[in-house]
């Protein structure tokens, strides 16, 4: 079955980047989903994981990164760094591939908060 609306997954990590478990997040319209940093980081902070992964499909099998998705992916770092649960990749994922923002080096760098 063809997934014809977007839907916005996380994926939590442990401390040895093994996988605690993935979530759906939010799912959307044809071309968009709303999502906040707050749902993402709600399942992270309740697997008390220490970093994760999100992911994105697109629709349309295009799998460029919009200016909604590199916006979204820079609020969840900044949240992240926050919180000290990194975004290690932001995945989209589209009919014949994937695109990935770490393997792009489009992710913005994870920092360590400092009150």
């Amino acid at each position: 079955a063809k997934n014809r609306v977007e839907s916005f997954y996380v994926t939590t990590l442990n401390g040895a980047h093994e996988i605690i478990r993935t979530y759906e997040v939010t799912r959307g319209l044809v071309n968009r989903t709303m999502v906040h940093p707050r749902e993402v980081f709600w399942f992270a902070i309740k697997d008390m994981a220490a970093d994760i992964i999100v992911a994105h499909n697109h629709p349309s099998g295009r799998v460029d990164p919009s200016s909604e998705d590199m916006d979204i992916t820079k609020r969840l770092c900044d949240a992240g760094n926050l919180l000290g649960i990194h975004v290690l990749d932001h995945l989209i994922i589209g009919k014949d591939g994937f695109f990935s923002f770490c393997e792009h080096s489009i992710l913005p760098e994870a920092k360590e908060y400092e009150p």
